[in-house]
């Protein structure tokens, strides 16, 4: 097939650059369209991003000569998809007007996750979820990734829940900086420190799970039923989010059963070889102090979700140590792997 001409909403963005990125060379998609505020519209994207640029690798060439317009659905000339990673304050109308447009839409934003006939996709997780799709109302569709502190969590979660079942679940995060975007958290606020806190993350933390895990019943998505807690911290790392998890189950499985469960984890995106699938999907560090963002956040390019510490729990059941990169597989990576699930099951024509 020809390749899915698609565009970059925020492409100036910490998320955006990302996504410039990961899609480099991609087998199915060519970008052509990038989309910023006023301050960068009209200008080359090579030029604006000569000293915005915070990412190790350079700027990729295909992207340098791209004008960047308004984020405007009548610009995009042929595009079938868009990425965003608009900022929240301004991206549940700017998405609602593309997919209006007849574009599909995969969104980092949080405007539309808690809709009900809008995916909380997670490729390996719910890829059932997509069959309510047809109940969104606008020509194009929206589809939204989770909160990249549970992406890590809810791929640990989604084989244990269907093979034990879920009561309960805790976690305690320890987030990168990289997650508050650029320039993020002043650096005499973080360094040496501990931010107990973080606006609307633990709210986020303890709903989107639920909707991931759910569902599907009469066109929209049913949360599942498993209660949740969450403690939210901002840490002096640069990238990749650790989370603590603890979990009580309907039956109580073994540690061996668990570690078989984790290791033959398969999801659509694997058994279909999409390019942006990590094989293994989980995968199981044996050593006391892993997983570490300095040295798994790269495995399977930065798309595994590294877990470690399996351990009997006092108070519930079980717990582990999740770790995944938060702006690959919680985000970039993530809605890239969705697109290439859509791409693989027909949606773009």
């Amino acid at each position: 097939m020809e390749k899915i001409k698609v565009g970059v909403l925020g492409a100036t963005g910490s998320v955006g650059q990302r996504f410039i990125q990961l899609l480099e060379n991609h087998p199915y998609f060519t970008v052509t369209h990038l989309a910023a505020s006023e301050k960068s519209a009209g200008q080359s994207y090579g030029d604006v991003m000569k000293s915005r640029w915070k990412i190790s690798s350079d700027i990729p060439s295909y992207a340098k000569d791209i004008i960047i317009s308004l984020p405007d659905p009548n610009v995009t000339k042929g595009v079938q998809l868009v990425f965003s990673g608009l900022d929240a304050s301004i991206a549940g109308e700017v998405e609602t007007a593309y997919a209006e447009a007849g574009v599909m839409v995969l969104s980092n934003s949080k405007n539309h996750r808690m809709d009900p006939n809008v995916p909380i996709l997670s490729a390996e997780v719910n890829s059932h979820h997509l069959d309510v799709l047809s109940a969104q109302k606008t020509k194009g569709k929206i589809i939204t990734n989770s909160n990249c502190t549970i992406m890590g969590v809810t791929i640990s979660l989604k084989p244990l829940m269907d093979a034990f079942g879920l009561k309960s679940v805790m976690l305690f995060s320890m987030q990168a900086i990289s997650g508050a975007g650029y320039p993020g958290v002043p650096t005499m606020d973080i360094l040496g420190n501990v931010v107990p806190y973080i606006g609307g993350e633990e709210d986020k933390a303890e709903v989107e799970p639920q909707k991931c895990l759910g569902t599907v019943e009469g066109g929209v998505i049913k949360s599942a039923d498993f209660k949740i807690s969450a403690h939210c911290n901002r840490v002096p790392v640069f990238d990749g989010h650790t989370v603590c998890v603890s979990v009580s189950f309907d039956k109580k499985p073994k540690k061996e059963e668990i570690l078989k469960v984790w290791a033959d984890f398969q999801g659509e995106p694997q058994k279909l070889g999409l390019p942006f699938a990590p094989n293994p999907a989980i995968l199981y560090r044996e050593e006391n102090d892993r997983p570490q963002p300095r040295l798994d956040l790269d495995t399977g390019k930065g798309m595994t979700t590294v877990v470690g510490r399996l351990r009997e729990d006092s108070i519930l059941d079980w717990k582990w140590v999740v770790l995944s990169h938060n702006t690959i597989r919680g985000a970039a990576g993530a809605a890239i792997l969705n697109a290439e699930l859509l791409y693989k099951k027909g949606y773009f024509k």
